[in-house]
């Protein structure tokens, strides 16, 4: 075997599904009457196809996805409790626009505010919220935009947690898709809020519980997300479906989740119809296929120094692509990497990609893969029999 040096990388052929399939072309996307728009594939991280992905928008209330991410991350990390009561402040109960149309200095639970903000996609509650979170508004934004950049979210500023029009307030298609994504992923036990088709806090206007979102009506699987719409940034959705898939899995596992950003439509009806359009299409001209299951590794290469001979490759959740309808029973994987590989080796460090590639050698996907079990450095003895093994290798 070629000796290679330690900033070398090396493809191993990991296996193959079959083979013969023609060259597919990716599928052509439907006409989406929107500004800009995203679909993602959440199951696999793909996206499926977009329009004007990275031009600056304004979110409208898509914002509150943010708010909502954060709430959620205080609630998780046990900050606020879903029975805690916060104290509407005046603030709160002056802001214009959609609105919950509770009472100043009322004391309101946090889970009512949640569905306030998710369903009614009221100001007033999410400026409570912000509050009870930051202490103040403008901190608040100031916990938003650093999460942001966690995230990824490059082309991301915040300058409020509700998403009135405000200068330097934009986001775009992708980074909404990523937060969404996110919210979903990171937060799976307080999602089920965004599914839920009416509410109200007692004592409010009756005529003000119906969500937004009229795919909940309309699409047995979609459950959720959220709506937005100011004169600026047009009729907003990001919209996401969950439909079961043969040879996922069973339960959740075996579903396929596929979220849509539809930005700057011209009613709230087209921005349902136009959502509903994407999501089917991904459904119909894309299948997903699982490479491994969760934990289980895609490659087992060797390691040098190490307590153990070899280091386990794959994703904790497990390895799922997208690829065109007839595409599956052609596909084959590779595994780039560095080489050699040294101890230590640390659970959950990124290292190498699992390459997708068509039957004729297009690729398909390319998937980061992880460290799945700490590989520890040998002692000394190790360390020096090691060492003396690479020399000669």
């Amino acid at each position: 075997m070629r000796r290679l040096g330690g900033g070398a990388l090396v493809a191993l052929c990991a296996w193959a599904l079959g083979v013969g399939l023609a060259q597919a072309q990716a599928p052509q996307p439907p006409e989406v009457a929107a500004r800009a728009w995203l679909l993602l594939d959440a199951t696999s991280g793909q996206v499926l196809a977009a329009k004007d992905p990275d031009e600056a928008v304004e979110p409208a209330s898509l914002t509150k996805l943010m708010t909502a991410y954060l709430v959620f991350d205080a609630l998780k990390s046990r900050k606020l409790a879903l029975d805690q009561k916060l104290v509407v402040s005046e603030r709160a109960w002056r802001m214009p626009g959609s609105r919950m149309f509770i009472t100043p200095n009322a004391q309101i639970p946090v889970e009512d505010l949640l569905k306030g903000m998710i369903v009614q996609s009221g100001n007033d509650a999410t400026v409570v919220l912000a509050e009870g979170v930051g202490g103040t508004v403008e901190h608040f934004v100031e916990l938003m935009n650093r999460q942001a950049k966690a995230l990824g979210l490059t082309r991301t500023q915040f300058q409020n947690p509700e998403g009135l029009t405000a200068p330097g307030h934009t986001t775009t298609a992708r980074d909404l898709a990523t937060l969404a994504m996110r919210l979903m992923r990171d937060f799976p036990e307080y999602v089920g809020y965004y599914a839920i088709q009416r509410y109200r806090y007692p004592g409010t206007p009756a005529a003000n519980d119906t969500n937004r979102n009229l795919l909940l009506f309309r699409d047995p699987t979609v459950d959720g997300l959220k709506t937005g719409h100011t004169a600026a940034a047009g009729y907003c959705l990001v919209a996401t479906a969950r439909r079961p898939v043969p040879g996922l899995g069973e339960g959740a596992a075996g579903q396929r989740r596929l979220i849509s950003v539809v930005l700057g439509a011209a009613s709230e009806n087209a921005r349902a119809a136009e959502s509903q359009k994407l999501l089917n299409w991904g459904y119909t001209a894309f299948e997903a296929v699982r490479l491994s299951a969760p934990g289980q590794p895609v490659a087992t290469p060797t390691v040098w120094k190490g307590r153990a001979s070899e280091v386990k490759l794959g994703r904790p959740e497990g390895v799922v692509v997208t690829v065109p309808a007839g595409m599956a029973k052609g596909l084959r994987t590779e595994v780039v990497r560095p080489d050699p590989l040294v101890a230590p080796l640390q659970k959950g460090q990124p290292l190498g990609t699992l390459r997708v590639l068509s039957a004729g050698g297009e690729p398909v996907a390319e998937v980061p893969l992880v460290v799945l079990e700490t590989v520890d450095e040998a002692g000394l003895l190790g360390r020096l029999w090691g060492a003396l093994r690479l020399w000669i290798r």
